[in-house]
């Protein structure tokens, strides 16, 4: 889009103190928090052309360009961010006053749509909902990778998304959620194999390792240790590794699963060894059918986000979703 600073007389397009139409302004405001005119139109229940036209209107009267056209979506001009600025609150507070339309006061909320990690949504999510359905919430949750996750936020078909890294851009809000640490392990049968092949001293507590007596002889000894995986290009092992040992694996794992569980699984009845969420295998653990291969001061982290657009959501049940989470995570 091009500035158009004038109108067809060559005079200017906004006359100073010309008040601004509200429609376009929510228009806009729902643009800039989804960061994409097609999101924004499913949002607003309009055609994408039209919130297109309304945009391009909007930035007649202004005079100046609001948003760059991106492969995907679009990115907000210096502007639409000062623009943004000023109109959020007043706009969400009228939105709040206006309340539901079509006379739906008395009907119930819609569904909050939550997605995140399949592992921690059964772990640490899904075992705690029952405060916020006895409260009425009714929830719609959906398992997925982080990246098409987050396209779908903004494309507004989920409403919080947890997340495994804090998104790029202004278009989306994220808090910290909680701190995942990750941790090797194997079984005990493949511990005492290790163990036995390099003389490692014996841990009498179930919950600690069988160690090899440094990091270097653990590395190598693993090499004749099936590996298990959640994918072939080992994104969580050659993180452990990277940040635990200082250097790169190179190897190709035995078994992959994109599904941490079955990941689990497989190692727990003694097939090799794998990096794993400690919250995921903290029972194990503690049980003795996993046991740590390592234990480093400085074990590798990883932060989980919750995210949502900015504003405030037409759906108040999802400020009641958003503070649950936030406070139970304290205690993942």
């Amino acid at each position: 889009m091009r500035d158009r600073n004038t109108n067809g007389s060559g005079e200017p397009a906004r006359s100073v103190g010309a008040p601004l139409d509200l429609n376009l302004l929510r228009t806009f405001l729902t643009v800039h928090r989804t960061g994409s005119f097609t999101a924004a139109a499913r949002l607003l229940g309009l055609s994408q052309p039209t919130v297109t036209t309304q945009i391009r209107s909007l930035e007649r009267q202004l005079g100046h360009e609001l948003f760059e056209r991106q492969a995907r979506g679009v990115t907000p001009a210096p502007h639409a961010d000062e623009l943004a600025a000023r109109i959020v609150r007043p706009l969400d507070e009228l939105a709040a006053v206006a309340g539901p339309a079509d006379g739906a006061d008395d009907a119930p909320a819609e569904p909050v749509h939550l997605a995140g990690p399949a592992e921690l949504l059964s772990r640490c999510v899904l075992p705690g909902l029952s405060p916020l359905v006895d409260a009425g919430v009714r929830l719609r949750i959906t398992p997925g990778l982080t990246e098409p996750l987050l396209e779908d936020l903004r494309a507004g078909r989920h409403d919080l998304v947890i997340a495994t890294f804090r998104p790029r851009g202004r278009a989306l809000t994220a808090l910290p959620l909680t701190d995942e640490e990750f941790v090797l392990v194997t079984s005990p049968t493949q511990a005492d194999r290790l163990a036995s092949s390099d003389q490692t001293e014996r841990l009498t507590s179930p919950t600690q390792a069988r160690r090899l007596t440094s990091p270097a002889r653990l590395q190598a000894a693993l090499h004749a240790v099936p590996l298990v995986a959640y994918a072939e290009d080992l994104p969580i092992v050659r993180r452990y590794w990277r940040h635990v040992f200082g250097g790169r694996l190179v190897r190709q794992p035995e078994v992959t699963m994109p599904d941490l569980n079955a990941v689990k699984a497989a190692v727990v009845g003694g097939t090799g060894f794998t990096v794993l969420p400690r919250y995921l295998c903290a029972a194990e653990l503690a049980s003795g059918s996993l046991v740590l291969l390592h234990d480093p001061e400085d074990p590798p982290i990883n932060t989980s986000f919750l995210v949502q657009r900015p504003g405030t959501s037409g759906n108040p049940h999802v400020a009641v979703v958003r503070d649950h989470l936030l406070a139970a995570a304290r205690d993942w």
